[in-house]
């Protein structure tokens, strides 16, 4: 739960680079992920609640992973897996009634063609009855903080009550992405179940509208909810995580895949990670009192580096410091006085320790150039001193000189 919490805080305070008017996309709701640093960097309409169609499924996916053990335990499909699949016209993975398979085989049969027939028994297998496992489903939605969810089915069937948001499915999607049989699954081309008889497909991976650089993902379509899309993609070592809701369903195209290039393109090609200091570089200058030097520098220990636009304006960048102002020779060597922050347009970007490498000298010189009335009257004090014990010696000596 610390982890969830985690990312859901850096969901609420990461920034956006770039607005939604920039950018020509017909889904009604994106969210956009530089998974890298886990920021988003893109959003339209992301808490808006609506149908997810299929997208559905991912949940369906994560809580059979976490509560099947065994992936390769053999189950046998029922006829009830199969009731009002045909006449609802829903998609299938090719599975039959009486047929011996895997968890693993349901799972692909789930993610990769959409299998309403492998979403039915993995609901009836994994929960007792599709509504227990739904039950589940929006259990884990609860634990996830996912408050703008809510599941019906575990197919993604229209239904008011079957509703999530961009943001919601965003978070959702890379929690099952830590599931490593998940990720394996999304990113597969081609599957060929235990017993042989089907070879499934994909339809995200090597998507030919997006290019080569998506991995793979989870496609969603139902009228009410229009064409959906999850995805994840890489390109430069920058990873990327996308969710897109509501395009429009028609026959002129494939408008949740059009959408997905529009955005990752525009990342790919305009944004990178931009050195903002180099390792060494002269970060901040302090004062010094009473010390050999006037003045301590401080250098940076690291390279930073940011996700920036390749035209960012570097007077967009700034620092602050919070910390000791004044350096003393009171103060020990290898001591953090301090931390200095680096923003762009006023958004924390990253911070560094600031540490007094050396001890600084103490002066003499300075500190009674800096004292010259005390000083004066210490030193007079001083020889008035000497110069009474000096008349005093005298006077003894006198005295002994008498009484012989």
């Amino acid at each position: 739960m610390k982890v969830l919490k985690c990312v859901f805080c850096i969901f609420i305070s990461c920034f956006i680079f770039i607005n939604v008017n920039a950018l020509e996309i017909q889904s009604n709701n994106a969210v956009l992920y530089n998974t890298n640093d886990n920021e988003i960097i893109f959003t339209k309409n992301e808490n808006q609640k609506v149908q997810i169609a299929s997208l559905t499924k991912i949940m369906t996916a994560l809580v059979t992973l976490e509560n099947i053990k065994n992936l390769n335990e053999k189950v046998v499909l029922k006829n009830e897996d199969f009731n009002k699949i045909k006449e609802e016209n829903l998609v299938t993975a090719g599975f039959i009634a009486n047929e011996t398979v895997t968890y693993n085989d349901l799972l692909y049969g789930l993610l990769l063609p959409s299998g309403a027939d492998a979403a039915k028994a993995l609901a009836r297998l994994v929960g007792g009855s599709e509504e227990k496992f739904i039950k589940k489903m929006n259990e884990k939605a609860k634990e996830l903080n996912l408050k703008n969810t809510h599941f019906s089915n575990p197919i993604g069937l229209d239904d008011s009550s079957n509703y999530s948001t961009a943001s919601d499915m965003s978070l959702l999607f890379m929690q099952a992405l830590k599931n490593e049989d998940f990720k394996k699954i999304i990113t597969t081309d081609s599957y060929k179940t235990s017993n042989g008889r089907l070879t499934i497909k994909g339809k995200t991976r090597k998507n030919s509208i997006v290019g080569d650089y998506i991995l793979g993902g989870k496609t969603g379509t139902t009228d009410g909810a229009g064409l959906c899309l999850a995805s994840i993609a890489s390109k430069d070592r920058v990873n990327f995580l996308l969710v897109t809701l509501g395009a429009p369903y028609d026959k002129k195209g494939n408008h949740n895949f059009e959408d997905a290039k529009t955005i990752y393109e525009e990342f790919i090609n305009n944004y990178g990670y931009q050195t903002i200091v180099e390792k060494g570089d002269k970060i901040l200058t302090l004062k010094t009192k009473y010390t050999e030097n006037d003045e301590v520098n401080f250098y940076s220990s690291q390279t930073i580096k940011k996700y920036l636009s390749n035209n960012y304006d570097k007077e967009d960048i700034t620092s602050k410091y919070k910390g000791v102002n004044v350096i003393t020779s009171k103060i020990k060597k290898n001591t953090t006085i301090g931390t200095l922050t680096f923003y762009y347009k006023d958004k924390k970007m990253a911070s560094e320790k600031i540490i007094l490498k050396e001890k600084q000298k103490f002066s003499y010189v300075k500190y009674i150039k800096d004292h010259k009335t005390e000083t004066i009257v210490i030193v007079g004090s001083i020889l008035v001193i000497f110069a009474l014990l000096s008349i005093k010696r005298k006077k003894r000596k006198k005295k002994k000189i008498k009484s012989r």
